[in-house]
């Protein structure tokens, strides 16, 4: 009887997953917790799908590359943020502005040790259709790293941002420091 009653449940459980109303579930390169981003790395991956090979790999590298850059611009701005929130002078505005200005100067020049995880590429003969999958990864204290060689180097900071702006990025860079297991 118990066999009975567990080879139905096991049959009404296929049953259920094989009647999903979102369709079957797809798993695409780089998933995971290898390719999300974490106290030690900025990470992120792109998909590009075109009749042409290189055009494929070039959407899929800007998507990723995208996905970076708002990674390190929103971390700048929440830290700059919190820099506000613990400041309350009128300068404090000015060196969160400046701070925010140098993070969007770096990521538009370069992105700093920037890496690539992995790329697969697929070809669909029936639709005639390249998809190229890309993941890369930047550590991030090799980029708090860069931005603070940049900052040093920046005329139109003065020597009490820059003592600020430095302090921001030595703190965020104890933080990936911290976090190495």
């Amino acid at each position: 009887m118990k066999t009975q009653i567990l080879s139905l449940g096991l049959v009404w459980i296929l049953f259920a997953c094989a009647n999903n109303p979102f369709g079957q579930k797809v798993k695409e390169p780089f998933q995971g917790n290898a390719y999300e981003s974490n106290n030690r790395f900025f990470r992120g991956t792109g998909r590009g799908e075109s009749s042409a090979e290189n055009i494929a790999r070039a959407k899929a590298d800007i998507e990723a590359k995208t996905y970076l850059a708002s990674q390190v611009n929103t971390t700048m701005k929440q830290v700059a943020e919190q820099y506000l929130g613990q400041t309350e002078n009128d300068r404090g505005a000015d060196v969160a502005d400046k701070f925010q200005t140098l993070s969007r100067e770096v990521m538009n020049t370069n992105i700093a040790d920037l890496r690539k995880m992995g790329e697969q590429k697929y070809f669909d003969k029936k639709a005639n259709k390249y998809t190229v999958f890309i993941a890369y990864e930047i550590k991030k204290n090799a980029m708090f790293r860069f931005m603070k060689k940049q900052a040093k180097t920046n005329q139109k900071i003065d020597e009490r941002q820059q003592e600020v702006i430095q302090k921001i990025l030595d703190e965020e860079l104890k933080k990936t420091e911290d976090d190495k297991d």
